[in-house]
């Protein structure tokens, strides 16, 4: 571990000690992880004896879901699952590669848009069955009713996470709430926490619900942010490296391209 990683595993050691952390986050989907980024990111979550929550590619993303086996992933999340069809196609698709029984990975879909919302009642019989619960992005949810993202904090989206959340806990299903998670969300996550809120998450950082009440919270949230910008600069550090490696010898073969350039020339020219 080089000495980034090292302060890295220090603030996820302190965000488990004294702000309620419980997971760390990396999506295939939308952030793109590679698996070399992923492998990092895992070795430090273990380190710091934390879960690991993977969002996949899709709702039928079988590649996706065998790698999580390998990569020991306690919740798998799929993305825009918006129909009782869709989610369907999740459920079989992790039945295949995890099999029915129980075991240590969980199974979650994102509600993120206002199809998916409007389809929920008719989503949920099949979730109770089939999955352990819903992750509410409230980015792409507030996105998706036309509204900026500065929006994410206002009374209508709060207003849907709650009806989120008592959905959730009328049918027994975990509800993780994500999106812009920063000091200025606590308020509407706690309105949402009173009826039920099982986790809530940053970009890579995932808190047990139960921390939103903390008096320390906001210093959770700011020591998550601190994580995400050593994780983006470690990224940048090491494929810096990777795109460096073979500097000096390009410059050598330029050099010996452009002498041999104008000899080839020359002696064509003879």
């Amino acid at each position: 571990m080089n000495v980034l990683e090292r302060k890295m595993l220090d603030a996820l050691k302190m965000g488990r000690d004294e702000f309620g952390v419980v997971a760390v986050k990396a999506e295939f989907e939308a952030e793109g992880t590679r698996p070399d980024e992923f492998l990092r990111l895992l070795e430090l979550t273990q380190r710091a004896d934390l879960k690991v929550a993977l969002k996949i590619g899709g709702c039928e993303a079988v590649s996706d879901l065998l790698s999580t086996h390998l990569y020991g992933v306690d919740y798998v999340i799929a993305p825009m699952v918006e129909t009782r069809y869709a989610l369907s196609k999740f459920v079989d698709a992790h039945r295949k590669t995890h099999g029915r029984e129980p075991g240590r990975t969980q199974f979650l879909f994102n509600l993120e848009t206002e199809t998916t919302l409007r389809n929920l009642h008719d989503m949920l019989p099949l979730a109770k069955e089939g999955v352990d619960g819903i992750v509410f992005g409230r980015v792409d949810f507030t996105l998706s009713r036309g509204l900026p993202r500065t929006a994410i904090n206002d009374r209508e989206i709060t207003d849907a996470v709650v009806a989120v959340a008592k959905a959730c806990l009328a049918t027994d299903l975990e509800l993780v709430v994500g999106g812009s998670v920063t000091a200025d969300a606590v308020d509407a996550l706690r309105e949402v926490a009173a009826i039920r809120l099982d986790r809530f998450e940053t970009r890579k950082i995932v808190f047990d619900g139960a921390a939103i009440n903390s008096h320390t919270i906001k210093a959770g949230i700011a020591n998550a942010a601190e994580f995400e910008l050593m994780w983006l600069q470690n990224k940048r550090s090491f494929y810096q490296r990777i795109a460096d490696e073979d500097v000096a010898r390009i410059d050598m073969m330029q050099s010996r391209a452009r002498h041999f350039v104008p000899q080839t020339r020359m002696a064509a020219a003879g």
